[in-house]
């Protein structure tokens, strides 16, 4: 019999609940919610990444074929396409985006190995184009016929952790 927790329940111990709970409360988001928080798209949405999932649609069959592990998982219960995709829409998504900027800076912080013995920091700069379905993303018109983004990213080569990340258009 397993005695030890899952995997994915480890690492969502290393998420700071408090801040998260704080970003939470400063933007409203579970603001007329009865079951489906903040909390737990967080999770639904770590689970899909870490599972390679392609769609809302496999995250969502990936999760009940899981659902009785959901609650060991620390996810609680599984939840619905429209439901996710709901959230997704509606909930402010300044809440992620802070909250992943400041495990960015812990994670930092604790990585943090003088590799070149340099006053500073060492950072890398990369920018890349990522491609995206312009009948989906009428918003990224990119070419004629094709949508994209271009992600610029600032990489701390010492801690070996992304330390900037902006996101704009393709052109």
């Amino acid at each position: 019999m397993l005695k030890d927790k899952y995997v994915f329940a480890q690492l969502v111990k290393f998420l700071d609940n408090d801040k998260f709970r704080h970003l939470v409360d400063k933007y409203d988001g579970d603001k007329y919610v009865k079951s489906y928080t903040c909390w737990n798209q967080l999770l639904t949405l770590m689970f899909g990444q870490l599972s390679n999932r392609e769609s809302l649609r496999d995250l969502i069959v990936a999760m009940e074929a899981h659902a009785g592990k959901l609650y060991h998982l620390g996810i609680g219960k599984s939840v619905t396409q429209s439901n996710l995709s709901k959230a997704n829409e509606q909930r402010d998504y300044c809440i992620f985006e802070e909250f992943a900027s400041h495990m960015i800076a812990e994670t930092r912080k604790r990585r943090i190995q003088k590799i070149f013995e340099l006053d500073g920091h060492v950072y890398a700069f990369d920018s890349t184009t990522i491609d995206l379905c312009l009948s989906v993303f009428e918003w990224a018109k990119f070419r004629k016929h094709k949508g994209g983004i271009k992600v610029h990213t600032l990489y701390d080569v010492e801690a070996q952790v992304p330390a900037f990340v902006h996101i704009t258009e393709a052109k």
